[in-house]
């Protein structure tokens, strides 16, 4: 099985829990609650090696990942339908996709919202200011309301990438520096 087989499998699998959960909450009504602790889990899952591990390793059991996504539920105070749906994943071997369920769901209930996902990366991190001017010039592009997804990576050296939809503008310090470097590869 190639990455990409592999990539498609795991978002089609959290997209058919993603679904599921979604379908099951806006039904109820819960879809602001929903979106917190989605944020509260992926903020989990990005701050704890042992979470992650726990998701992706062989050495753990169903039922030892059913337990532990128990107690991590009920430990943040998730609501019985997103914690049943993470113990199902368990059961089911399925937590490998649990970084594709969170993304799905952000997108599914950003739709029910009218909102869409800028991800942003910058050399620093932004200001509230910067955040507030990005976010109001995006929402005047896209005419939709725009929720930020910043992270830094020094790497770029100065400027940002900003992923809207299927739309990329990468004005980072590094991106210009290759693209110099290319065309005095093509004088030279």
């Amino acid at each position: 099985m190639t990455v990409a087989n592999s990539a498609s499998i795991s978002a089609d699998i959290a997209g058919r829990y993603a679904q599921a959960l979604f379908d099951l909450v806006r039904d109820a009504g819960g879809v602001d609650a929903l979106s917190a602790q989605i944020d509260e889990l992926a903020s989990a899952y990005d701050a704890s090696e042992d979470l992650r591990e726990l998701t992706v390793s062989p050495l753990y059991d169903r039922q030892q990942q059913e337990a532990a996504l128990g107690a991590l539920a009920t430990k943040m105070g998730l609501s019985p339908e997103l914690a049943n749906t993470l113990r199902l994943m368990a059961k089911n071997r399925r937590l490998f996709a649990l970084p594709q369920f969170v993304a799905k769901l952000r997108g599914l209930i950003a739709d029910a919202r009218g909102e869409v996902t800028a991800d942003v990366v910058s050399a620093q991190a932004l200001s509230d200011g910067q955040k507030t001017r990005l976010t109001e010039a995006l929402t005047a592009k896209s005419g939709k309301k725009v929720k930020l997804n910043a992270r830094v990576d020094e790497s770029l050296i100065g400027g940002m990438i900003v992923k809207l939809g299927s739309q990329m503008i990468d004005s980072s310090i590094r991106s210009k520096l290759a693209s110099l470097q290319n065309a005095m590869k093509e004088v030279g």
